[in-house]
């Protein structure tokens, strides 16, 4: 039987918190569409690729990392946005995002999904943003494992050569992770006692701050490091729903 798409999202709120978060963008319903939901479809970035999958799978509602509202809001509809619209509205699809407290979950969460599939233990919150964290601290048992056993694993999880920046120890007792955009905080997890920092994109700075920090930036992609929460989140909607779940990937080199 159908599952009420409120209900729904009602269980993303209470599981995610996005009150807690002080966001880029709006956390939560974006865009009202079906009341039902038979099958949920899950996506790392809302763009018209992503909503024609999803309504040829003919999901009733699609949740995404990245939504399509950001800022201070939207002052005109543009040929690009209404095109967007046109086919959720066509399809009659609700479109639900959830941005950084989908990062920072402890369970469900992007970073912390990649400690564990990276068999990083010890998960200590990390890197604040605006009072909140929104990564983790993993730890290596012993003497930690080499970086370039790293490296691999991080290779093997995420699909793709990632960008390293090798400036620190041969071997990593202490990683820090920031999935997508979490370049800035290099400094901070050298403070935090890291030796390496695990993000999706790097900054041009990034080289040097890593030098100067004796730290390795591993730079996995930012679409590459944030398909595992929202795949996650939609897992457990499907059981805790009994919907039919399909994660649709749309590969993004960056």
């Amino acid at each position: 039987m159908p599952a009420a798409t409120e209900e729904i999202l009602t269980e993303l709120d209470r599981l995610l918190e996005p009150e807690r978060f002080e966001d880029y963008c709006v956390n939560g319903l974006q865009v009202p569409g079906a009341e039902h939901v038979s099958t949920l479809a899950t996506g790392v970035s809302a763009h018209a690729e992503l909503f024609e999958l999803a309504a040829h799978e003919r999901a009733e509602l699609l949740l995404v990392h990245h939504g399509l509202f950001w800022g201070s809001g939207v002052a005109a509809i543009d040929a690009m946005l209404r095109r967007r619209l046109q086919i959720l509205f066509d399809a009659n699809i609700a479109l639900a995002a959830y941005h950084l407290p989908l990062d920072a979950h402890p369970r469900m969460g992007n970073n912390a999904l990649l400690a564990r599939a990276l068999e990083g233990t010890e998960l200590t919150p990390f890197a604040l943003h605006r009072g909140q964290p929104i990564g983790f601290l993993a730890s290596f048992p012993e003497e930690g494992i080499p970086v370039r056993e790293l490296i691999a694993r991080v290779r093997t999880i995420t699909g793709r050569e990632p960008l390293v920046f090798d400036a620190g120890p041969e071997r990593v007792r202490r990683l820090a992770i920031v999935s997508g955009g979490g370049a800035d905080y290099v400094a901070e997890a050298a403070a935090a006692g890291a030796h390496a920092l695990l993000t999706g994109e790097p900054e041009e700075r990034s080289m040097a701050q890593a030098r100067e920090c004796a730290l390795h930036v591993i730079a996995a992609g930012h679409h590459a490091t944030e398909t595992f929460g929202v795949r996650r989140l939609g897992e457990h909607l499907a059981e805790r729903f009994e919907l039919r779940h399909v994660f649709l990937d749309v590969p993004n080199p960056v």
